[in-house]
């Protein structure tokens, strides 16, 4: 029996500070919101992801107001959060166990960003054997300079990612598309 949780990862206030740099997909926030309010209507379980970096000039670190959940991906009571210090959601964070625990087998990922936490999280889903789906629209990233000073642009990281992603760790949808998959 397949049974499905929303994974929502580190949707957090610190990625909206400007040291980030240029990131693409503007709507990522509000397309999270969107599958949030779906699942929660179909109960699907919601699972909150936050990143709590170690590093003390961090945006992300606890004792930063950017460590704070942004308003589209802010748990309602009752909904299970993990918090975890390292890029991937399944290292030091008790979250397998509990999926486990709960027979769920199936995620839809969200979150922020594409070619790290969220990269990792699905690959690592992948191999642990849970059926995933990463939403295309409802993540995003920021623009890079490789090792060779060459500069990416967010989008072209975001789209490498899902391409290197789909097909070998998970499937790779739109916000619609889930929604119209699990509406039904």
């Amino acid at each position: 029996m397949t049974k499905t949780a929303l994974l929502s990862i580190d949707v957090q206030q610190g990625f909206k500070d400007a040291s980030w740099g240029s990131r693409n997909n503007p709507d990522a926030e509000q397309n999270i919101a969107l599958l949030m309010s779906e699942c929660r209507q179909q109960n699907i379980p919601v699972i909150h992801i936050k990143h709590c970096s170690t590093e003390a000039n961090s945006t992300l670190n606890p004792n930063h107001p950017g460590n704070a959940y942004q308003p589209e991906g802010t748990p309602l009571n009752g909904e299970k959060q993990f918090d975890k210090c390292v890029n991937s959601a399944f290292i030091g964070t008790g979250l397998e166990a509990y999926l486990h625990e709960h027979d769920i087998n199936t995620l839809i990922i969200v979150g922020l960003t594409t070619d790290h936490c969220v990269s990792t999280s699905t690959r690592m889903a992948g191999n642990l054997g849970f059926t995933v789906t990463l939403v295309s629209d409802a993540t995003a990233t920021f623009d890079r300079t490789g090792h060779d000073d060459v500069h990416y642009s967010a989008e072209q990281i975001h789209h490498i990612h899902l391409a290197s992603l789909n097909g070998e760790f998970c499937t790779v949808q739109s916000t619609e598309q889930v929604l119209a998959a699990i509406s039904t």
